[in-house]
């Protein structure tokens, strides 16, 4: 698959914007976003996975199209949007976008903050249950640019 967005917010709450790379910090996160400089809305709940967030672009479009719920990458706060990965595969894996390389932890679901900050509402919640995408950490920083290949690791 690929990388089709890349999307950053300097604080919590702060409005998600898109950029064309973004350098990404082995053990921190990727530059100039809310997690790596801990000011995230779950930045006190520390432990893995949370060092850079995913989502697919087909999940996105399947709401749309299928609950008639649109959710843009601005408002759906992760900061990869990929198109044509299997997310849900990678947890517990390790796998490259571009020259970086990220170990999947742990299905992103889709909580109460981001139903109420996309105003989406509980009916976001349970559309998203499971699609909602994948939390990950850098193994391996480097530069991350829209268009990367994504690929497991071997």
């Amino acid at each position: 698959g690929t990388l089709s967005g890349i999307w950053l917010a300097a604080q919590a709450g702060a409005p998600a914007h898109d950029v064309a790379s973004v350098e990404a910090v082995a053990g921190e996160g990727l530059a100039e976003d809310r997690y790596r400089d801990h000011t995230g809305t779950f930045s006190a709940r520390g432990g893995a996975g949370r060092e850079v967030t995913l989502i697919a672009q087909e999940a996105l479009d399947a709401l749309a199209r299928d609950h008639q719920l649109t959710l843009t990458p601005q408002m759906a706060r992760r900061n990869l949007v990929t198109l044509g990965v299997p997310l849900n595969d990678l947890v517990g894996r390790e796998f490259w976008v571009g020259e970086v390389l990220l170990r999947g932890v742990r299905l992103c679901e889709p909580c109460q903050t981001l139903a109420e900050s996309s105003g989406l509402g509980a009916p976001l919640i349970q559309a998203l249950l499971h699609r909602g995408g994948l939390r990950a950490d850098i193994v391996r920083g480097g530069l991350i640019q829209t268009g990367d290949r994504i690929h497991p690791l071997g």
